[in-house]
């Protein structure tokens, strides 16, 4: 009868399974046409990766690519037999459930195929249908895949922690490094991840986690997978687990979302998860160069104008433990900005500032590194500056990342700054900085800052005025000039910056030395209607400039991105060009999705400018460069071929330098957001040039000087350049000077253009031209 009995459940429960669990089994598919979560990474041209977009970090590798140690380490601890069972080790099962019975060290006995079984279908619901699942799901992959395949599923889809799925991933995350690259420790302790990443997470349970990479170290010994010899090397061996978030070589974070937009626009929520490479045009070096120069020069920007004090003032508790949860509960608040690290003030005196930091590290600062917040240090100093304890404050260190040198106080700034170097022929973006620090601000002002571009603009002034036939030899008056009813209805006078004037100046010393007055003068010689019109051959936005003599000293609006492709025209030869970014977008499997045509000859469609136009506005601007107010640029770079123009906006609100050598066409600004000045001695020679020049040092490190070869039509035979249908012209050689009484009139020849404004007296005949020495070099200028 109790026989009997048994015989009725055990077919009963047969019935049960084959009815009511078998037929709900899941399919298979997923891991027969494995499909794994890859994010969007971004790259530069020279395939280094400065981005990863996707809710999963995850490298798929192919179980050939995986190190046969990382295999074994991984066998050793989660299924040592996986080669030899079917699926189920009922050797472990059994072991397993004879060790929880005793009430010893509880083991579990799933495998390898088990997990993944679990992993890709189930819940982890402690419930005997869903272990009945397990097992049915788990003799059917077994039976669809070799033993291969699955080991290359579970290394690539199981979840390891710090948002890291799959080892390959684990392994960037923790370690920064390939898997081949990882030693023996290592590799164990990601092994010892899958159980619990959780608990045995290096990052936030070290303890626990050196204690499961221990196990691991050990089972891999026992197996004979390590020789003893490597075990005592690996137990002891220090483990450099990477505490911050995911780092480049590259900091390309502007490039990277701009990049990554453009994606999601096209392909929209599977860009994310399908494995897309998009590789850009940003070469590694140059946007390395750009990013420090920004940095570099942001902050010494910052230093000449002082220290503006304390972030936040906090009370310091007495208790130990309430001083430090006061302590990082402010400075969470207040990332690090590469370098530039939030601490709070223990003490402070005027030899001495000892802070802590979030990872409670305490520091001292001393001697020079107090040299900045002196003032703030000082009995005398004001409450709002005033360095106190409790005082959230910056510190730098010299080699932060060697954790060398000594500790100095600094600060955040607060002023803005935008780089930007792309080809002058094809377009392609070589290096971009849309700001200070894309973590504090993710505003990219290389393509959104509208901003006024002062003196910049003025090379497009001058270029009209070498279309209707003037030339760089034309004498402009350089003196006080009353406009009637041009201020709103009152009389406009312009100024020169330094509010002196130099009497009849060429054209060609008016835009070297970046004369307003001049410039008005020339302006108001070519008409606004036809220079407002010219501007727009560049990509300036009509609606965004001026329609009125203020236009000549750029109080109209531009972006960075909008003056780099208006320069490269200059640079090219008169070719319009469209900035890109994106060279080539590839799937998973490495098929090209889109890809740019670069390096395509200028098309005539493409041509904005008259060649000659180029070259006569070319040689003008380098002479900005050798004399004028870009001289300091030629002064520390030692080429001949650089050209360019500063920019400096009325009571300094926006610095500029936009410029080009090499064909790399570079614009770089600095300025507040909510516009304000940024001191009565600074101009764009002394806050974007210099970074202008830093990224340049590098950028034509490797680029031959260039000459210029003078196309048809244009001639020097008078003493400057000029087209040649113009070079016997009256009329073209003066602007607003008064030469006396004129000589006998003469029938004008039939060419000659018409009186640029009908308002405007009629231009006397031309003077004999000025004598060579008027085109001598005179000393170099700074900006003014």
């Amino acid at each position: 009868m109790f026989l009997a009995t048994i015989v009725l459940a055990i077919a009963g429960a047969a019935i049960w399974f084959m009815y009511a669990i078998v037929p709900n089994v899941p399919a298979i598919d997923a891991v027969l046409d494995y499909k794994p979560k890859i994010p969007l990474r971004i790259y530069t041209a020279d395939k280094f990766l400065i981005g990863e977009f996707g809710e999963e970090h995850r490298d798929f590798i192919p179980i050939a690519k995986v190190p046969d140690l990382m295999k074994k380490a991984l066998l050793a601890i989660e299924d040592k037999r996986f080669y030899e069972h079917g699926g189920i080790d009922w050797v472990r099962v059994a072991g397993a459930a004879k060790s929880n019975l005793r009430g010893g060290f509880r083991q579990g006995g799933s495998t390898i195929t088990m997990q993944v079984a679990r992993n890709f279908f189930l819940t982890r619901e402690k419930i005997l249908s869903r272990k009945l699942n397990e097992v049915v799901l788990t003799y059917k992959i077994e039976d669809a895949l070799t033993k291969d395949q699955i080991l290359e599923l579970y290394m690539n889809q199981m979840y390891l922690g710090q948002r890291s799925y799959g080892f390959a991933s684990a392994a960037r995350t923790y370690f920064n490094k390939s898997l081949d690259q990882l030693s023996i420790a290592e590799m164990a302790m990601l092994a010892g991840l899958p159980q619990n990443p959780a608990r045995h997470n290096p990052v936030t349970n070290p303890k626990r986690a050196r204690e499961r990479q221990h196990l691991v170290l050990g089972m891999m010994r026992d197996l004979r997978y390590i020789t003893p010899a490597q075990y005592d090397q690996a137990m002891v061996e220090p483990l450099r687990v990477s505490m911050r978030r995911q780092e480049y070589e590259v900091h390309a974070e502007y490039v990277a979302e701009l990049a990554r937009q453009a994606v999601v626009a096209q392909y929209k929520d599977e860009a994310y998860t399908k494995g897309i490479v998009v590789t850009t045009t940003i070469l590694k070096d140059e946007q390395n160069a750009a990013y420090a120069s920004v940095r570099k020069n942001v902050l010494a920007y910052d230093q000449r104008h002082g220290y503006r004090g304390p972030e936040a003032i906090i009370d310091l508790p007495a208790n130990q433990q309430e001083r430090d949860d006061a302590i990082d509960d402010i400075l969470q608040k207040r990332p690090s900005s590469d370098g530039l690290i939030a601490a709070v003030v223990i003490s402070a005196s005027s030899k001495s500032v000892i802070a802590d930091t979030l990872d409670h590290d305490r520091v001292e600062i001393t001697g020079v590194g107090l040299k900045f917040v002196a003032g703030a240090l000082a009995p005398t100093a004001k409450d709002s500056v005033r360095i106190v304890p409790g005082a959230v404050i910056r510190v730098s260190r010299e080699n932060l990342r060697e954790g060398k040198g000594a500790w100095s106080v600094t600060q955040v700034p607060q002023v803005a700054a935008a780089f930007v170097a792309v080809d002058a022929d094809s377009g392609a973006y070589h290096a971009m900085v849309g700001g200070f620090d894309y973590n504090l601000q993710k505003f990219n002002h290389v393509t959104q800052a509208l901003r006024q571009p002062g003196s910049a603009v003025k090379p497009f002034i001058y270029s009209s005025a070498i279309q209707k036939g003037f030339t760089p030899a034309t004498m402009i008056m350089d003196a006080p000039l009353d406009m009637v009813g041009e201020n709103a209805g009152a009389t406009w006078s312009p100024q020169n910056d330094d509010h002196k004037f130099d009497g009849p100046i060429s054209m060609r010393r008016a835009l070297a030395e970046s004369k307003n007055v001049a410039s008005v003068r020339l302006l108001r010689a070519v008409s606004v209607p036809y220079a407002h019109d010219w501007l727009q051959k560049f990509g300036f936005e009509g609606a965004r400039q001026p329609k009125n003599y203020t236009l000549a000293l750029g109080t109209g609006a531009v972006t960075p991105l909008q003056m780099a492709g208006a320069y490269a025209v200059f640079a090219n030869g008169g070719y319009k060009i469209a900035p890109y970014l994106i060279a080539r977008i590839e799937d998973a499997a490495g098929s090209v999705l889109s890809q740019a045509k670069a390096d395509e000859p200028h098309h005539d469609e493409d041509r904005v400018l008259d060649p000659r136009n180029a070259f006569v506005t070319d040689s003008m601007l380098r002479d900005v460069a050798r004399y004028g107010t870009g001289a300091g640029a030629t002064k520390q770079l030692g080429r001949k071929d650089l050209a360019g123009k500063t920019g400096t906006t009325s009571d300094a609100v926006d610095g500029w330098f936009a410029g080009y050598a090499g064909n790399v066409v570079a614009v770089a600004w600095m300025g507040y957001d909510d516009p304000k000045s940024l001191g009565g001695r600074e101009f764009g020679a002394t806050l974007a040039m210099p970074i202008w020049i830093d990224y340049m040092r590098v950028a034509l490190a490797k680029r031959p000087e260039t000459t210029r070869e003078a196309p048809e039509g244009v001639s020097n035979a008078t003493g400057d350049w000029v087209f040649t249908e113009f070079a016997e012209l009256p009329g073209m050689s003066v602007i607003d000077i008064d030469l006396g009484p004129p000589p006998e009139p003469e029938a004008a020849p039939a060419s000659a253009p018409a009186q640029a404004d009908p308002n405007l007296p009629p231009v006397p005949a031309a003077p004999p031209r000025p004598p060579s020495g008027e085109l001598a070099l005179p000393e170099p200028q700074g900006e003014r």
